[in-house]
């Protein structure tokens, strides 16, 4: 729920929003399925777009419940590229929502390519200024191990380069990854 929940906000507000459905017992897929749209939007206020997320969780976990028994589970047995067409299907669920909850809810070897990676790795000389999600994805796929742990740590790592470095302003001096431009200046 939470890769909902974080579209367009800070995570420290989706973050808020898990907690509120926790508080109430509604972490379950079924709970929240079930529940009516301006009430589920009463919880996930402070995530922001309340009515919007509100409808885009009742889309997934009522897909959920109806394709996958209402668990997470089934989502590590079912073959990856079908499942995450079905995944970019759900209204509301675009390629990093999709990817997102494949890596982290069901442990697939899928990388995330958000805004922060993509501007390291442009940055960093290794994609295009206008490298794309999926062309981003494509590449990171390529040229790594295909593992859903280090996916998962590296695509951490490289939040965390973007949040505190990696900046619509840069802030190279004092970055961990400065060594690897090797003399050069970063791009952009």
């Amino acid at each position: 729920m939470g890769a909902v929940l974080t579209q367009h906000t800070a995570w420290v507000n989706a973050a808020r929003a898990i907690e509120a459905l926790r508080a109430r017992g509604l972490l379950s897929p079924a709970r929240v399925a079930t529940l009516g749209a301006s009430d589920l939007a009463g919880v996930i206020r402070p995530a922001g777009t309340p009515s919007i997320k509100a409808r885009r969780l009742q889309a997934l976990t009522g897909w959920l419940v109806e394709s996958m028994g209402g668990t997470f589970r089934r989502l590590r047995t079912v073959p990856l590229i079908p499942l995450r067409r079905r995944l970019l299907e759900i209204p509301g669920l675009g390629p990093e929502t999709a990817d997102a909850i494949l890596l982290y809810a069901a442990g697939r070897p899928v990388f995330v390519a958000d805004g922060y990676t993509r501007r390291v790795l442009w940055r960093h000389r290794l994609i295009g200024q206008a490298a794309g999600y999926e062309e981003t994805r494509a590449w990171l796929e390529a040229h790594l191990p295909s593992d859903p742990a280090l996916f998962n740590e590296f695509h951490a790592l490289l939040v965390a380069v973007g949040k505190s470095h990696c900046r619509s302003a840069p802030r190279c001096g004092d970055c961990p990854l400065r060594a690897d431009l090797r003399g050069r200046a970063p791009a952009g």
